[in-house]
């Protein structure tokens, strides 16, 4: 039983974290269709990695005060409704809208229904299987995302990637029902939220997201930067007003942990250094090679069945090394992908070999960023997930937005040659200082 429920907890974990991608592909084919304007196109692609991103963290506050349980079941119900409801609009706001919604929907699942899975889940080496199993379906889901979507979307219509989540949140919402279980509160329900530090959060991730999203676009790059900056000035200020209210969004001394911050960083450097790759990959195959979309998308599946298998193998190479080590293996397997792909010159077969490299990498090193992230005391688990999770989306946004801009700029083959190698040197360096702390990592609480 505490199997079959990890596998419905990871496939919301797959649905959530496929939301991001999903509609990408069908951007152009909704724009068209609802007579927009082109300038849509950036609210449409950042509207749900907006919200989603930026209200992780309060949505892991409201499943410490209101239940984690309770708020995966009204999660992704509402994931669901609003999705089924959205394949109606006829105006590209209210696309925009719902996506923006489905977000919020997720960010606040997400934290939950890995607090249920570590509850489920609190032995070793059940847990290790189970927390593989959670980021193998997370780096899968982020990577076949603008696959799934164009299936779809060439299938069925741009509605579909909206209505599809209506059938697919009554099935998890049949299964969790019975396979799950209220969890203690482990906070102080009488703590507050505080407005203006989930404000300031939500804010500065939305202006990275959405600069980050303009600035893939030469004709857009001053107004992304400038959104990119006012998010990191924003982001400073959140950090001073952290330390000094009453109602932080985490409990006291979240910011201060050191797994927490170990692990959040290697999710950033995690996404960072792939998501970006996977994107010059994609577009330089159809520039180069002149390839279909479609084929480009089939050359980069194995950086999904790498991930796969990278987070099940990942519980056995824990099981031998620290998990600081684990993760600098892991790293340095996306390191030498990213550097496979520059070498690589558009070759078909390069690509494939390359990315499973990749995906392997990402898969071993997922797995040891959510455990060192989430190995917090028992009140900071729920944040602790929000956080990890932030941190792997800001790493897209950014990761994506900064190498394609320095593609670009170098121009060419050679640009995107270029990139790949600053990601394998980013991997690499922070491989090196992951393999070279000392010492355990801390007791679970």
């Amino acid at each position: 039983m505490a199997r079959l429920t990890v596998a419905v907890l990871c496939l919301v974990q797959f649905v959530d974290v496929l939301g991001v991608t999903s509609a990408t592909t069908a951007i152009p084919t909704i724009v068209r269709a609802l007579d927009a304007d082109g300038s849509a196109a950036a609210l449409i692609g950042s509207a749900y990695a907006t919200a989603f991103g930026g209200l992780l963290v309060v949505g892991a506050r409201i499943g410490d005060r209101v239940g984690a349980r309770r708020l995966v079941l009204a999660g992704v119900a509402a994931f669901g409704a609003i999705g089924g409801a959205a394949a109606f609009a006829t105006d590209v706001r209210l696309v925009v809208l719902a996506r923006a919604l489905q977000g919020a929907a997720a960010a606040v699942t997400v934290p939950s229904a890995l607090r249920l899975l570590l509850a489920v889940a609190e032995r070793d080496p059940f847990r290790r299987r189970a927390v593989g199993l959670w980021s193998a379906a997370g780096a899968v889901a982020g990577a076949c995302g603008f696959l799934v979507g164009g299936l779809l979307t060439q299938a069925a219509g741009w509605q579909a990637v909206f209505w599809i989540a209506g059938p697919v949140a009554v099935v998890l919402l049949v299964a969790l029902i019975p396979l799950t279980a209220p969890l203690p509160r482990p906070v102080d329900r009488s703590q507050r939220i505080g407005p203006l530090g989930a404000l300031l959060l939500v804010t500065a991730v939305a202006c990275v997201v959405l600069g980050a999203s303009l600035a893939e676009r030469a004709e857009g790059r001053s107004l992304g930067g400038l959104l990119v900056l006012g998010g990191l000035v924003v982001a400073a200020a959140l950090v001073a007003q952290q330390r000094r209210t009453t109602a932080p969004l985490l409990p006291s001394g979240g910011f201060r942990d050191r797994n927490l911050r170990t692990g959040a960083a290697t999710a950033f450097v995690n996404t960072a250094t792939t998501s970006a790759v996977a994107v010059l990959a994609t577009i330089q195959l159809q520039t180069a090679l002149s390839a279909p979309p479609l084929v480009a998308g089939l050359a980069l599946l194995p950086i999904s069945v790498g991930a796969v298998l990278g987070s099940l193998a990942a519980p056995r190479i824990g099981a031998t090394l620290a998990p600081r080590r684990a993760a600098a293996l892991g790293l340095a397997g996306i390191a030498a992908g990213d550097a496979g792909l520059a070498a690589a010159a558009a070759s078909l077969p390069g690509t494939v070999v390359a990315g499973s490299v990749m995906g392997l990498g990402l898969g071993a090193a997922s797995v040891p960023a959510t455990a060192i992230g989430t190995d917090v005391p028992a009140g900071l688990v729920g944040g602790a997930a929000g956080v990890v999770n932030t941190a792997a989306q800001l790493g897209t946004a950014l990761g994506v937005a900064g190498l394609v801009v320095l593609a670009g700029v170098v121009g060419g083959a050679a640009g995107t040659t270029v990139a790949d190698l600053v990601a394998a040197a980013i991997a690499l360096v922070m491989a090196i200082g992951l393999a070279s702390v000392r010492g355990p990592a801390r007791p679970r609480s």
